[in-house]
């Protein structure tokens, strides 16, 4: 397919299982004008040896591969490394735990031609699809996913890091990927690029697979790596500096949030009552509700049924309901294992954003002093 040359960057750090499998899916892009950048970000599982032999910049196998070690350095500095030695017009990025479709390239280029006079399309992102495995986490992780997908407009605010391709030009005009960010890198230059007046675009037919995300240690580390980058996010780009569309990709983490706070005000507001049941003493316990702890424990219950509700009904009840649907095991231990994972989610979501406001209280990770 003739078009502009597209330079499609991966990096990866102790992932050398995954490496074969994202690499021979770049191989077989049906977009001809390509090349592949690979950073090995310090990796220390024999990741360099299994690269090596896909190394092959001048083509001669087929598509160009240019395979770059470096200290590990963090994903930014690995995509800046590669826009600034990139020769393509468009610099796509992925995830080395991604595989993207044959057409992956060829549906983002069909979408880099602006409607209207008032777009210049400087990025498409397309669309993650989870894969499942046979655990509680991977089916969360692969219906959420599905369901923003589900909701997402044409015209977006986010160009995610698996699946996403930039006009490199406009990308070097907003200063690329600092290697200072921690993590989501990827929104960080969204909002620039829109800032500066370009537009973002959806394409639902560029699909890639991500691997099954599974184990819960590895989902809420991920989780809390999310919630402490937002803080940089919404520091460096409050809501009225914004212009282009809102956050689109929040996800259910404004809602998993608010569980933490209510469960503790409920469980601490309650340790009265529960400690009258224990020693018989209800007469005395029952004062307790003549105090404002009383008023607590009953406004918490009123506020978990009310979250409960919210839940069922929006976006994250549908992850509910697909996860119990779709699992093998009781219904009942399904549902408490989701209720159990989502209040862990939500101690994550707290823990990352303390850390985030440390973050920025000592200028640390990107944060501007």
């Amino acid at each position: 397919m003739d078009g502009p040359k597209v330079s499609i960057t991966v990096c990866v750090r102790n992932g050398a299982h995954w490496i074969e499998g994202c690499l021979e899916s770049l191989l077989k892009q049906t977009y001809s004008s390509l090349e592949v950048l690979v950073v090995n970000d310090g990796s220390t599982d024999g990741a360099e040896d299994v690269l090596q032999p896909y190394h092959d910049p001048e083509g001669i196998n087929g598509t160009p591969v240019r395979v770059h070690h470096q200290p590990p350095l963090g994903l930014s500095a690995g995509r800046q490394w590669a826009v600034e030695h990139a020769t393509g017009e468009w610099v796509a990025i992925t995830d080395i735990d991604v595989r993207p479709e044959p057409d992956w390239i060829a549906n983002m280029v069909a979408q880099t031609s602006p409607i209207g006079d008032d777009e210049r399309v400087v990025a498409v992102t397309g669309r993650t699809v989870f894969e499942q495995a046979d655990d509680l986490v991977s089916r969360l992780r692969s219906v959420e996913i599905a369901a923003k997908y589900r909701a997402r407009p044409r015209r977006t605010s986010l160009a995610n890091g698996p699946c996403s391709m930039f006009q490199r030009a406009a990308l070097i005009e907003v200063g690329g990927f600092d290697p200072a960010w921690y993590h989501a890198e990827d929104m960080e230059v969204s909002l620039r690029l829109i800032q500066a007046g370009g537009t973002i675009v959806y394409a639902r037919d560029a699909l890639v697979k991500h691997v099954p995300e599974t184990g819960a240690g590895h989902f809420l580390s991920k989780r809390r790596r999310d919630a402490r980058a937002h803080v940089r996010i919404m520091r460096h780009h409050p809501k009225r500096q914004r212009n282009g569309p809102g956050f689109d990709f929040l996800g259910s983490s404004t809602m998993i949030l608010c569980l933490f706070p209510l469960w503790s005000a409920f469980i601490i507001s309650g340790l009265p009552l529960v400690f009258g049941l224990l020693t018989g003493d209800l007469e005395a316990d029952s004062t307790a509700f003549e105090h404002w702890e009383g008023w607590v424990f009953v406004v918490s219950i009123l506020a978990l049924l009310l979250h409960e509700l919210l839940l069922w009904r929006g976006r994250l009840g549908v992850v509910n309901r697909e996860v119990m649907r779709s699992t093998h095991h009781n219904k009942l231990t399904a549902m408490l294992g989701v209720r159990r994972l989502t209040f862990r989610w939500s101690m994550a979501l707290w823990h990352g954003l303390i850390l985030g406001c440390l973050d920025a209280l000592f200028g640390r990770n990107g944060h501007k002093r």
